[in-house]
């Protein structure tokens, strides 16, 4: 009897252990809820850029090139980076000689962005982030002439809500960038990750056009894709002119620290790294 109660604990513990592997490990926590894949991105912060190992000349030939060509048309156009991490696309993007338009970053870890503004700190003035959920993007429908999100889908609660976010305030004409994982690990992801022709449909829930799904580096599927609709882009447009009261919908007006809600008065601080902080912020009032 004690060897069986032995050989079942252990069989117990080799179970816990594959269960914490894939809930930690291959989900990042997506499972778990958002609390928890912030934490570990919190956590793994300061070794992310060590980890990934991004070459800056596939960043800049892949990536910022081809969008910058995409976004050449527009003057000053405006781009919106969902789950920027620390900062990679606006880097690559905001390099290309081309582009000179503005670049707003968003995140759900904190500790990336503070990463983010450490490692762009060269494009500060062209260059803004977020501290936001990317359920609940904080801008008026059809805001962006480009909308990016690399390699983060598979690790937001529903992919399809994030997605009709995305589309929702991206402009009609403007340019949709989104990664879809695949690969070995991309089975251990149900609801999450998608097979391509499965995330194809997906995509065609919304109106999009001239979509575009194809191979990108080792383990993501990249889709191009552009909003349907008559195409408005480019203006200079300052934050107030954008920015709306996650509680209210509301215009938000620049303060010395703070954006402050012109309906609501609640009031989003701008913390000393100058991320513009909408998670947690604090409750309305004079």
């Amino acid at each position: 009897m004690a060897w069986t109660a032995l050989l079942l604990g252990l069989l117990g513990l080799a179970l816990l252990g594959l269960l914490l592997y894939w809930q930690l490990i291959l989900a990042e926590g997506t499972y778990l809820g958002p609390r928890v894949v912030v934490l570990l991105y919190d956590w793994s912060a300061h070794i992310y850029e060590r980890v990934k190992q991004f070459d800056a000349g596939d960043e800049q030939w892949f990536l910022g090139l081809p969008l910058a060509h995409a976004l050449g048309v527009i003057p000053a156009p405006l781009v919106l980076d969902v789950a920027t991490g620390t900062g990679r696309l606006p880097r690559a993007l905001l390099r290309q000689p081309a582009f000179n338009g503005r670049v707003i970053g968003l995140d759900l870890s904190r500790r990336m962005l503070r990463e983010a503004v450490r490692r762009t700190a060269q494009f500060a003035d062209r260059l803004t982030y977020i501290w936001q959920d990317a359920r609940c993007l904080p801008f008026d429908d059809d805001t962006f002439d480009a909308v990016t999100c690399l390699e983060a889908l598979e690790f937001t609660p529903n992919p399809r809500a994030v997605l009709a976010e995305l589309v929702r305030v991206l402009r009609p004409g403007g340019v949709l960038l989104v990664t879809n994982r695949i690969g070995h690990d991309a089975k251990f992801l149900p609801g999450r990750a998608f097979p391509r022709d499965e995330f194809e449909c997906l995509l065609h829930e919304f109106p999009l056009e001239e979509l575009r799904v194809g191979p990108w580096q080792m383990d993501y599927d990249l889709a191009w894709a552009v909003k349907a609709g008559e195409p408005r882009g480019g203006s200079v447009r300052p934050l107030s002119g954008i920015l709306r009261c996650l509680a209210c919908g509301g215009q938000l007006n620049r303060e010395a620290r703070a954006f402050r809600c012109t309906g609501c008065a609640r009031a989003y601080p701008i913390a000393e790294d100058g991320v513009i902080e909408m998670v947690h912020a604090g409750k309305s009032g004079p």
